[in-house]
This record gives structure tokens, sequence and C-alpha cells, in this order.
């Protein structure tokens, strides 16, 4: 079946970012609107976007991993032109971007983290897509990084979300902390960081001088770097949460 998308998708001529972004908005408005329309306004919105992220992540590491393997292997390089396929699945997640991006500029306009985040991730695959068309394979690479852990990460935020009121999603949260973490952390601690290693050195060597300008590339060395960083710092900061809380209970069953 994802072969079959994935052939489709690689014949299709047309543009389909308004599509995808249309898609989005739907998913989004059915989430706010019909689904999650008993909560309470801050769990609404949550949700909602909880939601566009689900139909994102798991699909989008799937197609960028396929649309890196239906290339050629001499065709897999941080220099590599863009093809159809490729360009299509950066659609997808600008699109997606674009659509969570509305939703905290309309609703959470003070989560500035969030938005600087997609800004400079929109930035990144915008000026891939649509200026100089060469690089898809190092972004789709990190895409499939990202995202490997987003069905994980949003069945952990939702349970997060109610895990004050129902205890039902608190013992889900709690059961789902620990793989979720450690996961996050080989992904984004250490898989993450080698390719991004790899990726700035072959940038900085000047070697796709022809088809990315120098400001292009030190860009998305700069905010896939900050990215990586501040994933790592999140990550921390939750294993040491989740390892107090285990000590906190651990104390109040010993007296």
């Amino acid at each position: 079946m994802v072969v079959g998308v994935l052939d489709s998708l690689a014949a299709e001529e047309r543009w389909l970012y308004p599509a995808f972004l249309a898609m989005y908005a739907a998913i989004y408005c059915a989430g706010h609107l019909a689904l999650f329309r008993r909560w309470a306004r801050p769990l609404r919105l949550d949700g909602a976007s909880c939601l566009i992220s689900l139909a994102h992540g798991t699909p989008a590491a799937l197609a960028a991993a396929g649309a890196i393997l239906a290339q050629p292997a001499a065709a897999r390089g941080f220099a590599a032109p863009n093809s159809r396929l490729q360009d299509h699945v950066l659609d997808y997640s600008v699109a997606y971007f674009t659509m969570d991006l509305l939703h905290y500029l309309a609703f959470l306009p003070g989560d500035t983290l969030f938005i600087a985040h997609h800004l400079a991730t929109l930035f990144v695959f915008v000026t891939c897509r649509y200026l100089v068309r060469h690089g898809a394979y190092a972004l789709l690479v990190l895409l499939v990084l990202a995202e490997v852990t987003s069905l994980l990460q949003n069945a952990w935020t939702l349970a997060g979300i109610w895990r004050a009121e129902k205890p039902a999603a608190a013992r889900v949260y709690s059961a789902l902390s620990p793989p979720f973490y450690f996961l996050y952390t080989i992904v984004r601690g250490v898989a993450g960081p080698l390719f991004f290693l790899k990726m700035s050195l072959f940038y900085l060597s000047g070697q796709a001088v022809d088809v990315i300008p120098w400001w292009v590339r030190i860009s998305w060395i700069i905010v896939v770097g900050t990215a990586i960083t501040v994933s790592n710092l999140w990550i921390w900061n939750l294993w040491k949460e989740l390892f107090r809380e285990r000590k906190q209970s651990m104390a109040k069953k010993s007296t």
C-alpha cells in the first residue's frame, strides 16, 4: 500500500501543497469542532494540534524513507538534485508546519519557542524545495529521524493532557514515558547528531557550492544544530523529572 501511494506521488506532476494544506485544515477543524468539542478550550486546542501532528508524523517518516530509497545510491547525496517525489514529501511537511504555525499564531501567540521552531523548519524546507532545489536527501533523513517518534510522542502528549483529571490517562502517561524518552534519546541524542555532523562537514567543505549557496548551507546548519540542541535539552529535563518523580514515589512507599 505504501509503495503504491509513493508510486502515485512520484508520477504526480501537479503542485500538491494546496491540497495537503486543505487536508490538514480539514483534520484540524474536525478535531476542534467535532472530535474534541466537549473538551475545555485549552485541551481542545492541544488535541487539534496533536491530531494534525498524528496525520503528519508517521506518514511523513514513511514517505521520506520511501523517497530516499527510491533514488539510486549514487543520487543519495547532500548536494543531489531533488526528485519529484522528494519535492512532494517536502510539500507534505511544509503544509503541516504551515497549519500548525497558524494554530499557534491564532490561539497561542505567546508560545514563542514553538513558533520559532516552526518558522525555522519552514525556512529550511522552503529554501530546499523552492529556492535551491537540491539537498532534499539530507533534510528527508532528518525528517525520518524527527518523525519516527511522532506516534508515540502524540499518544504520550494526549495522555499528559488528561493525566491530572483521569487516573487511566495518568497510568498511560506513566507507562509511555520511559519507552518514549528512551527512543527519543536514541534518535535525537545519538543518530541525529551523528548525521548532522556528517552533513555539516560536507556543507562546510564547499562541495555543494555550485548548487547550494553558502548562506543557505550555513543557515541549514545553524537551524538544524539549534533544533537538535533544544530537543536534547528538552528530553534531558524530562528524564530528570521522571527520575525525581520515581524517587519521590519510592520515598513515599518507604515511609
